[in-house]
């Protein structure tokens, strides 16, 4: 599985979301972003971690690590490996007596585990693929790459996924607004639309 490490970039709230939050995770050595909705008290338990706060009581993540460091194992990595009717899942890799074991989990509680134990944080390139967004300068980038490659073209083959391409770079910008705005519906609404496009696209 080919698979990009990324990084937490932020992480917001909206009073009119119903408590969700999104997590926006930054890919390390690129530009594009993954915006992932998750909920409150996920959402409170990295944050926590983040800001070095620690509770009076452990959180459910601390317990989960303290009973992984008693027994002996280590997270080697957690990774989003798919994305399924509008839903990220993901696994947590562990090392235990040096054999190698993967757990199914929700996004958010691999990442707030990840935070606790210092473990990389992976995104499947295909999942990326489908849900991440570019940053307005790079899709200025992307245009003009665009652009230059029509002029070595006078196919009609191109035209629909170039077509395409510029629907998917204006949703994108749509997008980044609402998660701007924390406008968390609208945004998975765009999310699961530039997803059904690059989907055509392949």
């Amino acid at each position: 599985m080919d698979k990009v490490q990324v990084e937490i970039l932020g992480l917001s709230s909206s009073p009119s979301s119903g408590g969700a939050y999104a997590l926006l995770l930054k890919e390390t050595y690129g530009l594009r972003r993954l915006p992932i909705i998750i909920g409150g008290f996920e959402a409170q338990s990295i944050a926590l971690e983040l800001e070095g706060i620690k509770p009076p009581r452990p959180l459910t993540h601390d317990l989960v690590k303290t009973l992984i460091d008693h027994l002996g194992a280590t997270i080697v990595e957690v990774v989003i490996n798919e994305l399924k009717d509008n839903t990220f899942f993901a696994k947590i890799i562990l090392d235990v007596s040096s054999l190698t074991s993967e757990i199914d989990s929700r996004p958010s509680d691999a990442i707030a585990i990840a935070v606790r134990t210092g473990a990389a944080i992976y995104v499947s390139e295909e999942v990326m693929e489908l849900a991440s967004f570019v940053p307005s300068s790079e899709d200025k980038e992307e245009a003009d790459s665009l652009s230059f490659d029509d002029e070595e073209s006078t196919g009609t083959e191109k035209s629909k996924p170039e077509t395409n391409k510029t629907k998917i770079a204006s949703l994108q910008d749509a997008l980044r607004e609402a998660i701007e705005k924390e406008d968390y519906e609208r945004a998975a609404k765009l999310r699961d639309e530039i997803a059904k496009l690059k989907g055509e696209n392949n």
